[in-house]
């Protein structure tokens, strides 16, 4: 087995009295989809921000291709090629498509930016920004702004943008929500596309799309990790039916 491009171990995170998480071990390997599962209040949301620096852990160790990044500067974290999605969408709604997926590639070079240099001077920007447009497969809506997109297209529009700045590393905290089918349905189709040349770490209450494309399963309750493997083995795992997904799914 290859090594894994992500690590974290043993993190943990009080916010005062309350352990959010809790002693959170994890693997995720190269060019595939490692999903996180749980109710609410699980400490999912936590532990990506714990990963992507967000925030900082009370406890425990991250390591991004064996070299110990937690503490460091979220941009910096960024640039190493970790990118992340929120649990609600963040884009430039006034802005065109392309100038939000521009402004996500500008974002990873931006030491070499310079103030008075047009920015369709920048070849290398605007090619970055045109592969992820044509990744997440919105190419042929650059022009559009980015308001006039559905919530799922928006959410299509993020992927872009976190695809614009190059990353080995997905963080998908809920890419699903609010969802319709057939939105949701591309999402997903999407999602496990991109999984063929990307790590990505999903969190996701949509158990369908869960054991649809992920190779592996965590589940955490309460902050920690209650069990973890094949999607087939957490089906069928005594303890998260009666913890999480009632009879077996």
């Amino acid at each position: 087995m290859s090594e894994p491009i992500l690590r974290a171990e043993r993190l943990g995170k009080n916010f005062g009295g309350l352990a959010a998480v809790r002693d959170v071990s994890l693997d995720l390997a190269p060019n595939q989809i490692h999903a996180v599962i749980g109710p609410n209040g699980a400490g999912k949301t936590t532990l990506i921000n714990l990963l992507s620096g967000d925030l900082v852990p009370t406890t425990g160790r991250v390591f991004f291709r064996g070299t110990e990044i937690e503490g460091h500067a979220l941009d910096s974290i960024a640039r190493l090629g970790i990118a992340r999605a929120y649990q609600r969408t963040n884009i430039f709604a006034g802005f065109s498509i392309f100038e939000n997926c521009r402004l996500a590639a500008q974002a990873r070079r931006q030491p070499g930016i310079r103030l008075f240099r047009p920015a369709l001077g920048y070849r290398e920007v605007n090619d970055a920004a045109e592969r992820a447009l044509a990744l997440a497969g919105i190419e042929t809506r650059a022009d559009e702004r980015a308001s006039d997109l559905s919530h799922g297209e928006q959410r299509q529009l993020e992927l872009a943008m976190a695809l614009a700045t190059e990353p080995q590393v997905l963080l998908l905290d809920e890419p699903l929500a609010g969802m319709g089918l057939e939105e949701a349905s591309r999402i997903t189709t999407l999602i496990a596309r991109l999984g063929a040349d990307h790590a990505i770490l999903l969190v996701e209450h949509d158990m369908d799309a869960v054991f649809n494309i992920a190779a592996t399963v965590t589940v955490m309750v309460d902050g920690a990790v209650l069990a973890s493997g094949t999607p087939a083995v957490i089906r069928t795992d005594a303890a998260v039916q009666a913890a999480y997904l009632g009879e077996a799914v």
